[in-house]
């Protein structure tokens, strides 16, 4: 392996220097910056940043921990952290746990191992178990989609039984009154408040509620939510989603049964993915500002990390959802 002994000898200049140029290169003249560069490319040299660190004793490295990456909703999540990151010269490396504790259990281990700066974290466990281990570590954390006490943790969030308490109270107003919830695993948080939401509407309406659980908070759970839908009855004249993902596969299902939407069957979802517009029949869902979280975040376990005498306060952030409607729930419907 190349090393800033050889940079140096083929630039002809001291060890000091080829660390000031790529460390402080504002030190050195442009000219033997210039020089020592060239050695560098000619050699292929690349410096040892996990040496550097331990030196420096802190890392340049932020991890986000996500439930699924194939949920465009955790992508914007991920890019406003990586946007807060980056303004601070610090780096993301994002890891998914597909909704799995074990998978959990691991990366929070090997995060441990590299002794990064900090971890965002939307968790699977939400009983705790998977963090008692990583807190050995004195490694900070922040929580994000999912609101925690300040004591216990730095989190960020969306208040999500307003946002099912908005999706059920559209469905309402708009003359429904068979409807069902396609929900994910009741051990996630943010499912079991979307389900408190809805309830918490429909409990004082005359409108009839069934639940449906899935075991993924996917597309393919969606068409197969669809079926079972199909199989109702009475068959449900509206249909609110945990996620969207799990809404367009509902749409999916429906649409290749010939069921129409929203006329036979409204549909809302929840996230407001960018797929959830640009759908067929365009979906209604509840928007959670995905890149704001991401950023408070990070910004969050920034202020946690940065140098100083006295620790930071750790804070609860909640942002509000918002209802965005569009063509798959109907505006009017006789009672």
């Amino acid at each position: 392996m190349v090393g800033i002994k050889d940079v140096a000898r083929r630039a002809g200049v001291s060890i000091g220097t080829v660390s000031n140029v790529v460390n402080r290169p504002h030190m050195v003249s442009a000219s033997t910056r210039a020089r020592v560069l060239s050695a560098i490319q000619e050699l292929g040299y690349v410096r040892d940043e996990s040496a550097r660190q331990l030196r420096a004793g802190r890392s340049r490295i932020m991890a986000l921990l996500v439930l699924d990456l194939g949920n465009p909703f955790f992508v914007d999540i991920a890019r406003g952290a990586e946007e807060t990151a980056q303004d601070e010269g610090l780096h993301v490396i994002t890891c998914d746990s597909g909704h799995r504790a074990d998978r959990e259990v691991s990366y929070l281990s090997m995060l441990a191992e590299q002794r990064v700066r900090g971890v965002l974290l939307s968790p699977v466990d939400t009983s705790g178990a998977a963090l008692e281990t990583f807190r050995r570590s004195e490694i900070p954390y922040v929580f994000v989609d999912r609101r925690v006490p300040a004591d216990e943790a730095s989190s960020v969030s969306v208040d999500d039984v307003t946002g099912g308490a908005l999706a059920a109270r559209h469905l309402v107003e708009t003359g429904h009154t068979e409807v069902a919830f396609v929900n994910g695993p009741s051990i996630l948080a943010q499912c079991r408040d979307r389900e408190a939401g809805v309830r918490s509407v429909l409990d004082a309406s005359s409108a009839r509620l069934s639940v449906l659980e899935t075991s993924e908070l996917d597309v393919a759970s969606g068409r197969d939510a669809a079926s079972r839908l199909l199989g109702m009855s009475p068959r449900p004249t509206a249909v609110f989603c945990a996620n969207d993902l799990l809404a367009l596969g509902v749409l999916q299902g429906m649409v290749a049964a010939g069921v129409r939407v929203p006329d036979e069957l409204a549909i809302v979802g929840y996230d407001d993915i960018e797929f959830a517009g640009a759908a067929a029949v365009p979906l209604t869902s509840v928007r959670q500002p995905a890149r704001r979280l991401g950023r408070a975040a990070a910004e969050l376990l920034i202020a946690e990390t940065a140098d100083g005498d006295e620790p930071v306060a750790r804070q609860t952030v909640v942002f509000e959802p918002e209802l965005v409607v569009r063509a798959s729930t109907s505006l009017t419907r006789s009672h």
